[in-house]
């Protein structure tokens, strides 16, 4: 049995690829782990009050979306955990991959302009993850 990490911001943006890990867990036997990364990198830091209150707001909506994914997955008979970790995105996806032995990494493709990534840098970054820790990552 495997491990699968799929990253997940959460919202109807994320909804085809959260199933999209769901459908490959259920497939192949796999448990799942959802992981939602707080990334506040793009702040200036300087409003430090401001900061705390943002980051508790974004820890609060990742665990809404952390459990509504889950309730999904679990509904479709999917063992699943969910995790939060706050940091840059690509680190953190390659960190929780190798603190968890995750085995494959679902991510999704960009889906309009909220993205965070454009294909290409979609495509250098899965080869990151795989080189850096050895999981197939699949884009869907």
């Amino acid at each position: 049995m495997g491990l699968i990490l799929c990253a997940t911001r959460g919202g109807e943006a994320s909804y085809r690829t959260q199933q999209a890990a769901i459908a490959l867990a259920k497939e192949q036997g796999d448990e799942i782990i959802f992981l939602y990364i707080i990334d506040l990198s793009f702040l200036n830091k300087s409003a430090a009050p401001i900061v705390v209150n943002i980051e508790n707001e974004l820890d609060q909506m990742g665990r809404f979306f952390l459990l509504m994914a889950k309730e999904r997955a679990t509904e479709q008979g999917v063992e699943v955990r969910t995790i939060t970790r706050k940091g840059i995105v690509q680190e953190e996806i390659i960190n929780a991959v190798l603190d968890e032995g995750a085995t494959q990494v679902v991510l999704g493709r960009p889906a309009g302009i909220q993205s965070a990534f454009q294909t290409s840098s979609l495509e250098t970054f899965a080869a990151e993850i795989e080189r850096e820790t050895k999981a197939i990552t699949i884009l869907v």
